[in-house]
């Protein structure tokens, strides 16, 4: 009995159906039941013989110089961070193509070249820039040493000033 003094309904939910042609690929296919709460829990467990894990390549073992296997999902949030910070680098890169592919009639030839420069200059630097941070990240993670600053940052926030305050100065000069 709870607090109330009323019995608590327990509903075990039905098995869940997946498909309506149990023969196509068997029953266990077709059926399946969530395990009982008091069941025991699969664990994965690192092997602590370094022989039995996997080895690194020697680019790898070069570039991250040793240390312990961080969890994985550290890892991959910083692969994901990398790949944020490709996608500006590119998102930069084309924004300076498409200043100098379709300005043309808007700013004038140094103007439109400077600018185009800017933004092609801050794509390059970004994308060498996120390569550096994504080692340097993965290399602190594996010594247990504080995470480096985030240097990219004050670059990208540099150059869209720049950029912005040419197209500022553009505007306000016609």
């Amino acid at each position: 009995m709870c607090e109330h003094d009323h019995p608590v309904a327990r509903v075990t939910p039905p098995a869940i159906t997946l498909s309506a042609a149990p023969h196509v690929h068997g029953a266990a296919y077709h059926r399946w039941k969530w395990p009982h709460p008091s069941s025991p829990r699969r664990t994965v467990t690192r092997p602590e013989d370094p022989a039995a894990r996997r080895r690194r390549g020697t680019v790898s073992e070069r570039l991250l110089r040793g240390g312990t296997e961080p969890d994985p999902r550290f890892t991959l949030a910083n692969e994901r961070t990398f790949l944020a910070w490709i996608r500006t680098s590119l998102a930069f890169l084309a924004g300076g193509i498409a200043v100098e592919a379709f300005t043309g009639d808007v700013f004038d030839l140094v103007v439109r070249k400077l600018l185009a420069v800017v933004l092609l200059l801050l794509g390059m630097l970004l994308s060498a820039g996120s390569a550096v941070r994504w080692l340097n990240v993965e290399r602190s993670m594996r010594h247990g040493a504080p995470l480096p600053l985030p240097l990219i940052a004050p670059l990208v926030a540099v150059g869209g000033a720049i950029a912005s305050g040419v197209l500022v100065a553009v505007v306000l000069t016609r």
